[in-house]
Order: C-alpha cells, then structure tokens, then sequence
C-alpha cells in the first residue's frame, strides 16, 4: 500500500467520482463527524459521481438517499441501489432480488439466525435489522463486546454451511443468500443509472474502504484506497487497497477529499 501522498496529480484529475465505505470509513467510533460530512458535500460540489456503499440496511439508505449529498447508495452489500430524485421527489429503488425471493430468504435467515446465537455466545443481532430487507447482521463488537477473532470465524462459517454468502465488516458479519456484493451493485449502478461500463472506465473512479468485505473493491479499481484503520486487518485480507491514508475513519475519508480535490 502506498501513501496516498503519492498519488500523481495527472491521476487525481481524471477522477470522475468516489464510492465509499460508511461504517469507520467515513464515520468515527460510530459517528458522523462534522468533518468527513462536509467532505462528502465538497465532493458533491465539485461535481464528482458520490456513492456510499455499505453493508447498513435499507432504512438507511432511504435517510441517506434523501438527506446526505450523495448522487445515489448501494446497501445490504449489494442487495441494492436507492436514488432519490429531488426535482421530482422520487425515490428509485432498485433491488437485485424479487420481492417474493427477498421475504423467502428472510425465513430462512430467521432459522440461521437462531442457530449462530445457539452456537456463538456473547454474538447479537444487529440494531439495524428490523430495517433489512435482504440479509442478516450479527454484531460482533457494535454494541456488545468485541468477540475473539475466532468466533468472528465461526459465525462466517455457520454461514457459509447453510449456503449463505458471509462477508466481515468492521462492526459486523453480514449473511445472505445470493451471487452478489458490493461490486456486483456498484457496476450496475453505473451502468443504470450513470450510464458508465465501469469495466471500461474504472481508473476514472476511486474506491474508499476498511474492512475485508470491501476486498472485492480493492482488487478491481487500480485507485482502490484504505483509510488507516484498514491497518487491523492486514493478513487477513484477500486484496490490498493500492494506496493508504495517514489518517483513519472519517479523518481518512476528509484526506482523501483533500488530496482529489487539490487544485496542483
């Protein structure tokens, strides 16, 4: 991982937007801090694609659709895309899965969901999942306390046992049942909705994140960068960001809006 520093300035000038983490990527020690807010609204400003894309549930996204200023977000690790139109007060909501799938995937999460509790003492549920609509959360250092990394992979593997995808966020480990992640959402995002083949066009594009379910991101933009926190996770993940900010969370999110944006 390179420092961000040295990203070259013909580089930077090219970019044409940044899709981000949420969870210790843009907010710190679970908050939203003033700073990487208003970072988030430069780069908006100054007219550059901004996309969350997080693992948080669809209630979220609704709020961040509607309120942050963002263009568009990815939830659920890619389950789907909200985009609210605010000249014609439209949400547009585009979900991978069909209705009927999503609420038969939604029991036979329930029975999971009883199981890893069963077999992970001190793991909870996630706050946030009565406002899910496709996969299930299981806190493993939210709002209980942090569980040994081994547990961390027991719940991964209860996962993938019942056939569920399994992926670590920084607070949570994330299951649902499906072909997909967060890249998946992202290219169709694009394509949908900025009418962009990202496959063509991914040097033009930043990737901001922390954690191992963000690995997808990281091998596939060549701009892929990692705030410092992503430092914890180094050896366990599959790829590398291809640069890294001096500062972590959201302080890390606000450098890299700093450096895209410098004018040399």
């Amino acid at each position: 991982m390179q420092p961000l520093s040295s990203l070259p300035a013909a580089v930077r000038h090219r970019i044409r937007g940044v899709f981000f983490d949420v969870d210790n990527t843009l907010t710190t020690d679970g908050r939203l801090t003033a700073e990487a807010y208003a970072a988030m609204e430069r780069l908006q400003q100054a007219k550059r694609i901004t996309v969350p894309i997080t693992g948080r549930p669809a209630g979220w996204c609704d709020h961040i659709a509607r309120m942050w200023p963002v263009d568009a977000v990815v939830g659920e690790n890619g389950a789907f895309y909200f985009r609210y139109d605010h000249q014609t007060r439209t949400m547009h909501k585009r979900f991978l899965q069909s209705d009927a799938e999503r609420a038969h995937n939604r029991q036979r999460l329930q029975a999971l969901r009883e199981t890893i509790l069963a077999q992970v003492p001190g793991a909870g549920v996630s706050s946030d999942q009565l406002y899910r609509e496709a996969d299930l959360a299981i806190d493993y250092c939210e709002d209980v306390p942090r569980l040994a990394q081994a547990d961390v992979e027991k719940i991964v593997s209860l996962f993938e046992q019942a056939g569920a995808t399994a992926k670590i966020s920084s607070i949570h480990v994330n299951g649902w049942f499906g072909n997909y992640d967060k890249l998946t959402m992202t290219r169709m995002i694009m394509r949908e909705v900025f009418f962009v083949d990202l496959d063509g066009a991914k040097d033009e594009f930043i990737f901001v994140g922390d954690s191992p379910n963000d690995t997808p991101s990281f091998a596939y933009f060549p701009l892929s960068i990692g705030v410092a926190n992503i430092r914890e996770f180094v050896g366990r993940l599959k790829a590398e960001p291809a640069y890294i900010t001096q500062k972590p969370c959201g302080a890390g999110f606000a450098e890299v809006v700093d450096t895209l944006l410098s004018p040399d």
